[in-house]
């Protein structure tokens, strides 16, 4: 042969290779990419079968990955040693061979042969690399089909597609890499909001029993005792706060909640919130009004989100709300819509702020300095919560001359 003769794909070859390469960009399934890959190899080559070995990337050992046909359960991963084999030889030398008579070569295996019910005659084997030219693998032809030997343009068509397949295995590795951290993160938020849900459901019933004990002790007790008592009501109090925000954390996304609409009636589950959450009040000595039609005043909402969302308006008022200071609460008809709205005397919101305060962890006053806890979602839920009910939520307020808070429910 001319050692000025250089192997070139010929144009329908070449034509076969784009399209290939462009099937195996859009494959992210390494199962079916090696299928294709065993298909064309054999196709393009011309042989009766073709191979895949994969190296571990742990024990940095090949295993048949890939054949022909239906993979028999006992060749499927089957450990391919690196020294002694052909396969081996291909990774360690990183270099195509040629085998014309496996036969007569001290590393053929014929378990394989015996394993597919097939009888191997030559091997064109090449080395398959990743995106940064490491070998990842050995693809194989087995048996040419027109009896002819392996040639250099054999050598150099496996060699090219041999390639583009490791770049897509690789890629397809870390695809499905991705989605299995994907379902765990998953599962793992799943548990987490399980969880929240739980301690959330199991904390509020006991501590509600301590809040309602505590106050009840409070106005029984002498003065000395009473400062303790006011003491083991502020903790409490800050504790219910807590699983306040807790419960929040639940609704953080909650733009893809589904709403469970019914009729209630608004009147009745205010009532509901203020006498459930009235040992806050109590513990600061705080008056709470309630401004209230006689009548029933219906509405289409999800109970749970509109008493979340009353309930969260309500903690802010007590929050911010200093001690021996007032709160109305009230809810009317306002031609089409119900409106419901929460007035405090406590700190008030700069007038620059009022938009702002609606932002998730946005907090008024700097981290460094703060007075009041909490996680600044509080009113980040309650406008998701109203815009998913096709409402609206704003405020009024003056420094140190409290705040109004409105919710507008169609």
């Amino acid at each position: 042969m001319d050692d000025s003769f250089s192997p070139a794909i010929g144009p329908q070859r070449l034509a076969r290779m784009l399209e290939i390469s462009r099937q195996l960009n859009s494959t992210t399934s390494v199962d079916e990419l090696l299928k294709l890959i065993i298909s064309e190899a054999a196709t393009l080559i011309g042989t009766e079968s073709a191979s895949i070995l994969l190296l571990d990337p742990h024990t940095r050992e090949l295993r048949f990955k890939a054949i022909s046909g239906e993979m028999p359960p006992q060749l499927n991963n089957m450990l391919v040693p690196l020294e002694g084999s052909i396969a081996g030889k291909i990774i360690l030398t990183n270099e195509p061979l040629i085998v014309e008579d496996v036969k007569s070569n001290p590393g053929w295996n014929p378990q394989v042969d015996s394993a597919i019910n097939f009888q191997t005659s030559g091997i064109l084997g090449v080395p398959m690399h990743d995106a940064a030219g490491e070998p990842v693998g050995v693809l194989e032809a087995l048996n040419k089909l027109d009896g002819q030997k392996f040639g250099e343009d054999d050598v150099l068509v496996l060699s090219t597609l041999a390639d583009l397949a490791g770049a897509a295995i690789g890629k397809a590795q870390l695809f499905e890499e991705l989605q299995k951290a994907y379902q765990k993160l998953n599962e793992l938020d799943r548990l987490k909001s399980d969880f929240i849900a739980l301690a959330s459901h199991e904390l509020r019933t006991p501590l509600s029993v301590i809040l309602g004990y505590v106050s009840f002790l409070r106005e029984e007790a002498d003065e000395e005792t009473g400062e303790h008592l006011d003491q083991v009501l502020k903790a409490a109090v800050r504790l219910r706060s807590l699983i306040q925000d807790m419960i929040n954390l639940r609704y953080v996304e909650a733009g893809q909640t589904n709403l469970n609409l019914r009729e209630l009636d608004v009147a009745k589950l205010i009532r509901h919130v203020v006498h459930d959450r009235d040992e806050t009040a109590v513990a600061k000595q705080q008056t709470v009004h309630l401004h209230l039609p006689p009548q029933p005043l219906p509405i289409r909402a999800d109970e749970e989100m509109l008493e979340l969302m009353l309930s969260n308006l309500y903690s802010n008022a007590v929050k911010f709300t200093p001690e021996g200071g007032r709160i109305d609460i009230g809810a009317a008809k306002r031609g089409t819509e119900t409106w419901i709205y929460v007035r405090d005397s406590g700190v008030g919101i700069p007038q620059d702020q009022l938009e702002r305060i609606f932002d998730k962890f946005y907090q008024v006053e700097p981290h460094i300095r703060r007075r009041y806890e909490g996680m600044g979602i509080g009113l980040t839920i309650v406008k998701e919560l109203a815009q998913l009910h096709g409402g609206r939520i704003w405020a009024k307020s003056e420094p140190e001359k409290g705040s109004e808070f409105f919710i507008a429910l169609p």
